[in-house]
């Protein structure tokens, strides 16, 4: 669906002009869409993969795999690569559950 980007009227796919308002209505953006839902993510991600090693910081094996793991996944995020399936079950598992979960949902 497009709609026209002054008054909110829905559009047709083909319309060039907004029946209501007259404006000319712009082509979809729909990569800078995906792109600010990534980037939204990725910071959110990032907030929960920090909480995740602080709170388990205060046991100390576990934070020998929390701060590699939190650093990759930064490193990756910062660098625009993809992270493996396998990572980001990891990071759910022991890391932090909602920041794992929102990688699961990241479009590599």
């Amino acid at each position: 669906m497009k709609y026209c980007s002054e008054c909110g009227n829905e559009l047709l796919d083909k319309a060039e002009i907004c029946p209501r308002c007259g404006c000319r209505v712009s082509p979809p953006q729909t990569a800078s869409k995906s792109s600010s839902s990534n980037e939204d993510l990725d910071l959110i991600t990032k907030i929960f993969l920090i909480l995740g090693t602080i709170a388990l910081g205060v046991f100390l094996i576990p934070l020998a795999w929390c701060i590699p793991m939190t650093v990759h996944a930064f490193e990756c995020i910062n660098e625009n690569k993809p992270l493996s399936t396998g990572f980001k079950v990891c990071t759910l598992l022991f890391v932090s559950m909602i920041a794992g979960i929102l990688m699961l949902c990241r479009k590599d």
